[in-house]
């Protein structure tokens, strides 16, 4: 399905739940790669930033805790919601006096509901795969009047076996040296944010994976001008502020081992495994 009607459909849906349940304040969907796939109306940019900044580091940690199916934050003004849907996760902000039963009965219902049709009504098309066609090994002339006709079954074999067997040539895989990039450090904090993780422009990870070959980058090594390096998980920046600005946000912790701060350019290159 394409992603746009997707995103529509799922967008209507969670306006529609606001409708019924005017105590949801603001609501919106994201994968477990922290993308952004639909929200309603009255949810503001960086509201989706900060929470799915927060929940990144519930979902490192999600595997030796047996899985996240849901998390609930109390607060004295509401509540955060973030539930577990199929393959999405639902983030619900409520009023504190909101009708929870409403709201849950509501939520759980109605968008697992609304993704099964999605699915149902445009399932994945099937590849349109041809059998290679078989090639028969061609024979030169030379080859074919060389040999007898008539010769014996014994003999032809001998001189099959004589014959120097051609030498394999294989194409040789000319791997390209990592490209090295130019950043300028900031800060990068929050709920539950992974230390060992830093963030740059997504166009720059497509770029990297399309001279690997669509190898995924999932790491990064950064230099000093000072000589100090180190290794960091790398992941896309979410805020949409920082863009196309050169610029590398870092953890406190790798900036501490760095011997480096906020404002300070480092090169930075993919780490190919």
């Amino acid at each position: 399905m394409d992603d746009e009607i997707y995103s529509f459909a799922l967008k209507s849906t969670l306006n529609e739940i606001q409708s019924i349940c005017p105590d949801v304040k603001s609501s919106f969907m994201f994968t477990e790669d922290g993308e952004i796939i639909a929200a309603n109306e009255n949810t503001p940019e960086n509201t989706l930033v900060q929470v799915v900044d927060a929940f990144d580091g519930i979902m490192e940690k999600a595997d030796a805790l047996g899985g996240v199916e849901g998390i609930i934050f109390e607060g004295s003004k509401g509540r955060v919601s973030i539930t577990s849907v199929n393959r999405f996760y639902l983030v619900t902000v409520t009023a504190k006096d909101a009708d929870r039963n409403l709201v849950d009965t509501v939520t759980r219902v109605l968008v697992p509901t609304v993704l099964r049709l999605l699915e149902k009504i445009t399932p994945a098309p099937l590849k349109n795969i041809q059998p290679k066609p078989t090639i028969e090994p061609e024979i030169s002339r030379t080859e074919a009047i060389e040999e007898p006709l008539n010769e014996p079954v014994e003999e032809r074999r001998i001189r099959e076996l004589e014959r120097p067997a051609e030498p394999e040539t294989r194409p040789e895989t000319v791997v390209p040296e990592p490209p090295v990039n130019q950043f300028i450090v900031e800060n990068i904090g929050g709920l539950l944010v992974p230390a060992d993780t830093v963030r740059i422009d997504s166009d720059v990870l497509v770029q990297w994976e399309e001279l690997y070959e669509g190898r995924k980058i999932e790491e990064v090594e950064i230099e000093t001008f000072g000589g100090k390096s180190v290794q960091c998980k790398v992941k896309q920046i979410k805020d949409s502020k920082y863009e196309g600005k050169g610029i590398l946000q870092m953890p406190e912790k790798v900036q501490i081992t760095l011997e480096i701060r906020k404002g300070e350019l480092v090169r930075v290159k993919p780490v190919i495994q």
